[in-house]
């Protein structure tokens, strides 16, 4: 493993491969190992070979009952190795160049020394088989750094399979040497909570001229935020971002926050232009500080691994539930009972139930 040359970045992800034979490329280097051992993908996550990250995460990702075996011994194998980045959670309303703002502040955090993974989480990218071509072209830049990381967190059409790939993706990255993780999200729906759940700092990007932005605002996002950033604030939108500024801090300041150690400031910055990045920066790393003198950090990692396993434990109940053989049989003559309104909602779900746990 340690002695095999590392991938470009652009031919690490491969999505669609069986991740327990060798991809093609490697076929074609005349691979000599055609399974990989649990030993094989760990010692290559520990050691920061692409290859091997990009390999670990499609197993991962996949649903196949080994697959998911492998893949969890995996994980045992590296986790000592994990929980000392910054898990940083991005969103932002439409049009705030939310792409262009994560590639300059990848940018901006390699170039002082940082290993960033960037991981896009989409809830309808597994309908698309994944959108990670997409996320490359929109960060050039980032793409090709040799100290950057980017990928998806398909979700296969579940919050509860974001919440499964996208954390575990985010153990192998910090085991692979990563050092900051940021996990964007696709602003909208309730995949800013779930992430909000998975991170020590969750940043939200909002544009200039709060006026009528206010009004629309989801009061639960700003309840959740850690930091607010006026993004674009170069140039003709200078008096309209310091506007905007005051106007957001205003808004937090009637809010309870989400941390008694903490009060979330309000930046100016432009992604395009990369101002503003520094003192971005600063605060999330004040942050930190404050919250880990408290304790209130070591706490808020221990409460979000106990939701997380009872995240998983839904997952896998709704999954067994489905696929339960009597469940399968008794299932379409109950919705049409329903649909037909010769049952309730409730008595059915008790009849399903009846019939799992029989």
């Amino acid at each position: 493993m340690s002695g095999q040359k590392e991938e470009s970045l652009a031919d690490l992800d491969h999505l669609s491969v069986d991740p327990g034979r060798p991809t093609s490329q490697m076929a074609r280097r005349g691979s000599a190992r055609p399974q990989w051992s649990v030993d094989d993908y760990a010692e290559g996550v520990l050691e920061g070979n692409r290859t091997a990250l990009g390999r670990t995460i499609t197993l991962i990702e996949s649903r196949n009952q080994q697959h998911q075996q492998t893949a969890q011994e995996v994980l045992l194998r590296v986790l000592p190795s994990t929980g000392r980045s910054h898990r940083v959670g991005i969103t932002g309303v439409p049009g705030v160049g939310k792409s262009t703002f994560i590639e300059s502040f990848g940018k901006f955090l390699t170039e002082r020394g940082h290993r960033v993974a960037v991981l896009a989480v989409d809830p309808s990218s597994g309908r698309s088989g994944g959108s990670i071509l997409g996320d490359k072209t929109r960060m050039n830049e980032l793409a090709i750094d040799p100290n950057a990381f980017i990928r998806p967190s398909p979700s296969s059409g579940t919050l509860g399979g974001v919440t499964r790939t996208t954390r575990e993706t985010m153990l192998l990255c910090e085991a692979a040497g990563f050092d900051v993780i940021l996990i964007e999200t696709v602003g909208a729906g309730q995949s800013e909570y779930v992430v909000s759940e998975m991170v020590d700092f969750f940043l939200v990007l909002m544009l200039p001229g709060a006026g009528d932005e206010l009004q629309g605002i989801k009061k639960g996002i700003l309840e959740i935020a850690d930091m607010i950033a006026v993004n674009k604030s170069d140039g003709d939108n200078e008096m309209r971002a310091k506007a905007a500024k005051r106007d957001y801090e205003n808004a937090l300041h009637i809010m309870k926050p989400a941390s008694p150690n903490w009060i979330p400031p309000v930046v100016l910055c432009s992604g395009l232009k990369r101002l503003g990045l520094d003192e971005l920066w600063n605060n999330i790393e004040a942050h930190r500080e404050a919250l880990a003198a408290s304790g209130e950090m070591q706490e808020k990692r221990r409460q979000q691994q106990l939701k997380w396993m009872w995240s998983m434990i839904n997952d896998q109940m709704q999954f067994a539930l489905k696929h339960h053989p009597k469940v399968k049989e008794i299932l379409p003559r109950v919705k049409e009972d329903v649909i037909e309104e010769r049952l309730t909602a409730t008595l059915a779900a008790q009849e399903i139930l009846a019939a799992f746990r029989s």
